[in-house]
């Protein structure tokens, strides 16, 4: 399904590309930049194919230099052909409406001159969404409210990031000012909801940073799986934090303070790539591999607790408000990294990002603070703060 989905981007990305030389580019250079084009994309899928290949023996620097040039290429070949096109399509309309104009070869030089905008535009904006949005994290507030919420639970804050994935586009040092700039907020807590530990020569060091920061938050910092850490020898991750004050959560609760609760579920393993709906047998697996982590979860809770879950996929929304818990923070989806008026511009996910709300029930998809890909318009990093709060 993802490769399905990768090969349906890289599509449509040269046909953004040949669709800009058809109306950007003269007759006589239509046939040299078509070609261009796609020895270029060919070119960069190909040596993105024997990245992949050969990952273990190749040096992160290249893996970052050549992912943020492929970025920027492939990038701005999208959104150039996104704006040729609804030019298109608004000249058509315009055209409809009015009288042709005659042709003037004055007049075609004056347009081939003008087209210069398209990819100037473009190539501007995905350097604003490679070099400046994805590196600068948000901070973005929400109260939680909760009809006789106990007293010793009133205000307290608690963060949460998520997707950081360690590696080639989010560094320990950078790992280190995340953690820094929560700090400065004053939480009472920080939740991890999967996804960081995704680098196996990082790991190590990374456990040993976050675990550094554990006593400058008053009630700790609180850890569930994500799918990335089963691809990153989760044997030697849970060994790691094994040794630390980090509280990770696999299918089990801890007690915070008073009677609230925080649980985290593992990653189920037939966990849909992008959302539920697609295959009826995996569907039904996911709901009750869902179900036994939480059962599992609860088994030391009492009934009266207020509970806060932890998960990554952001379908335990579903189970968090059916079980009317009070919050359940997720993660995954990165928000989908492309993003209009605050709303996800592809939302492939059922739920792709932000609050869920379901009764007295309160769900959060949070944007990641890492990538897929070096790119995120519309969509920045983000640290997410919650505080409990009494709705009498």
């Amino acid at each position: 399904m993802f490769l399905m989905f990768l090969a349906v981007i890289l599509a449509i990305i040269l046909f953004a590309g040949l669709v800009c030389v058809r109306y950007l580019a003269d007759e006589a250079g239509r046939k040299k930049f078509y070609g261009m084009v796609a020895t270029v994309d060919f070119a960069i899928i190909l040596a993105a194919t024997a990245g992949f290949i050969f990952r273990q023996i190749i040096p992160p620097t290249v893996v970052t230099v050549f992912g943020n040039a492929a970025t920027i290429i492939l990038m701005s070949q999208l959104v150039c052909g996104v704006l040729v096109i609804a030019a298109v399509i608004f000249r058509a309309i315009y055209r409809h409406f009015h009288k042709p104009v005659i042709f003037s070869r004055t007049r075609r030089k004056a347009i081939l001159k003008g087209a210069l905008f398209y990819p100037v535009a473009s190539l501007s904006t995905v350097l604003y969404a490679n070099q400046y949005e994805r590196e600068n994290t948000v901070d973005r507030f929400f109260d939680i409210k909760k009809k006789n919420l106990p007293p010793e639970l009133e205000g307290l804050k608690t963060a949460q990031i998520s997707d950081i994935h360690l590696g080639a586009y989010f560094s320990l040092e950078r790992l280190e000012n995340l953690l820094n700039r929560i700090v400065a907020e004053k939480p009472d807590l920080l939740a991890i909801t999967g996804d960081i530990f995704d680098n196996e020569e990082m790991n190590p060091a990374a456990v040993k940073i976050v675990d550094a920061y554990t006593d400058k938050f008053k009630y700790g910092i609180y850890y569930c799986h994500g799918n990335h850490e089963y691809h990153r020898g989760i044997a030697a991750i849970e060994k790691y934090l094994s040794e630390t004050n980090i509280k990770w959560l696999v299918n089990r609760a801890e007690k915070v303070v008073g009677n609230l609760y925080i649980i985290g579920a593992d990653y189920p393993r037939s966990a849909p790539v992008i959302k539920s709906g697609e295959d009826s047998e995996r569907d039904e697996l996911f709901k009750l591999q869902k179900k036994e982590c939480i059962d599992k979860a609860l088994e030391n809770v009492p009934e009266d607790a207020v509970i806060i879950l932890l998960a990554h996929h952001p379908e335990f929304i579903d189970d968090g408000a059916e079980r009317n818990f009070l919050l359940t923070l997720t993660g995954h989806t990165h928000g989908c990294q492309f993003g209009i008026f605050g709303l996800p511009l592809f939302p492939i996910f059922k739920y792709t990002r932000g609050i869920v709300e379901n009764g007295e029930s309160v769900g959060y998809v949070h944007c990641g603070n890492g990538s897929w890909f070096p790119f995120r318009i519309g969509c920045p990093p983000e640290v997410a703060y919650f505080t409990l709060k009494n709705s009498d």
